[in-house]
């Protein structure tokens, strides 16, 4: 029988409901500055009603579900464009140490060394006879020498704290990878008896951002509660275990690498996305190739003027003399040759062995202007200009693409948290109307305690 008694029933649930979404805003207003918090939502539903024979009534309300306030395509969108950003980020970063080692324009840099090394050569023509002209040109041939050294060995360096790095993000990604794992244990455990976690997705989805910083990851639910993490095609977290990647050592230009695979497949990865692939990109393609652009100025210039310089005479006669080490012609490893180190005089400035002779020394001042470089397509200069000019290009559109990145996230992470973030001033209405409805709900349970009480106590008196 519908009587007071279903009026109290109504008045508590009407009073846990509100107590319940009061507590879920408290729960909020908590965590309005927690990292990957999302806001929660009490969802209230109508109970079941009563049939009478005059119709359905109600009886009241009940929490039916407690959501999280999450969009899943904006999850997608921001994960697939935070790990781009990461990528640019770093390759933004790392063009700019590139162009740093070069340090051009600078009067110390490797261009201007270059031209001081050819008006040594001119000023050797000037005056074939000067012992002071020929020190000036082997003191200007060990600066080309040292330039070509410092910079290689910056270049070997950068490589190697790539490599290094390679490393390090290979762990983190491990580690987050294992995080996931464990909470995936954890929310199938908690969700066992039908309720969300939601909490616990709110840690796992955190986890999954930040791991999309690193490489390109996809996700999917499962139907128990778990989320398969991918990598590629490869699951790299599955339910509550995951697989590690790892790193095997591989000699790679006369210098030891680390290639990254997933551990005990062989399998290397390849397209890993964010900071990962920048990494790899910058330590194989990009630095690798200056290097070897630096190797190969340094062994045409070797080249040249030595094919120049052998068929010319010393002061004292010699000839067949090379200017620059014939065994040595990289850039980490040119060198003079010792005969020129330990006598000047050896410096074939003329192309006979008659005393004012300096035409051995205009040949070889000549090839400041001459296509000896890139296939005999550019200058010396020209060469080593368009490498620099290279870096440039790449540093600025690495800064550009990350700063429009940087914006598209901000964007998209806006957009979410205007969905996802709490808002105080909201949850503050939101309390002062739940705050209501509970002093509502209690003054319905002491209306139908004084009906009952008038029923029990009054009636017939």
């Amino acid at each position: 029988m519908y009587g007071a008694n279903v009026g109290l029933e109504i008045g508590k649930r009407a009073l846990l409901a509100q107590q319940l979404s009061l507590n879920i805003t408290g729960h909020n207003i908590a965590n309005v500055n927690t990292p990957g918090y999302t806001r929660q939502q009490a969802i209230l539903s109508s109970n079941m009603p009563l049939t009478m024979p005059f119709g359905s009534v109600g009886t009241g309300v009940d929490v039916s579900n407690i959501r999280r306030i999450r969009s899943l395509f904006l999850d997608q969108q921001m994960r697939g464009e935070t790990q781009k950003l990461g990528k640019w980020s770093f390759l933004s970063q790392s063009w700019s140490q590139v162009e740093s080692i070069f340090s051009e324009p600078e009067d110390t840099g490797f261009s201007a060394v270059l031209d001081q090394f050819w008006n040594s050569w001119q000023d050797l023509a000037n005056n074939p006879q000067s012992e002071a002209a020929r020190i000036s040109v082997r003191e200007q041939g060990l600066l080309v020498v040292n330039s070509f050294h410092h910079i290689s060995s910056q270049l070997t360096d950068l490589r190697t704290s790539l490599d290094n790095d390679i490393t390090k993000v290979t762990e983190e990604i491990n580690n987050l990878a294992g995080q996931i794992a464990s909470v995936n244990q954890s929310i199938s455990t908690s969700e066992l008896s039908g309720n969300t976690a939601n909490d616990l997705r709110d840690r796992r989805d955190y986890l999954v951002d930040q791991l999309s910083e690193y490489v390109d990851v996809s996700v999917q639910e499962q139907p128990g509660g778990s989320m398969t993490v991918y990598l590629g095609s490869m699951a790299l977290v599955e339910d509550n275990s995951h697989i590690d990647l790892t790193t095997r050592v591989e000699s790679q230009d006369n210098s030891y690498i680390h290639k990254v695979q997933f551990k005990g497949t062989g399998i290397d990865l390849v397209h890993a996305g964010g900071q990962l692939e920048g990494l790899i990109q910058m330590r194989d393609e990009d630095v690798a190739g200056k290097q070897a652009q630096l190797d190969t100025l340094a062994k045409e210039l070797v080249s040249s003027i030595n094919d120049i310089h052998r068929a010319g005479y010393g002061a004292r006669g010699s000839t067949g003399i090379n200017f620059f080490d014939s065994a040595t012609t990289g850039a980490s490893d040119i060198a003079i040759d010792t005969l020129i180190s330990k006598d000047v005089n050896n410096i074939a400035a003329g192309v006979t062995s008659e005393t004012g002779d300096n035409a051995n020394a205009l040949n070889i001042s000549a090839l400041r202007n001459s296509l000896r470089a890139d296939g005999e397509q550019a200058t010396f200069n020209d060469y080593y200009n368009s490498i620099i000019g290279e870096i440039g290009i790449k540093t600025k559109e690495a800064d550009a693409l990350m700063k429009n990145q940087q914006a598209l996230v901000t964007q998209i992470d806006n957009s979410r948290q205007s969905l996802e973030g709490v808002s105080l001033d909201e949850e503050m209405a939101n309390m002062i109307e739940q705050q209501h409805a509970y002093s509502a709900a209690a003054k319905v349970i002491t209306a139908m305690d004084e009906a009952l009480d008038t029923i029990i106590n009054k009636m017939g008196a």
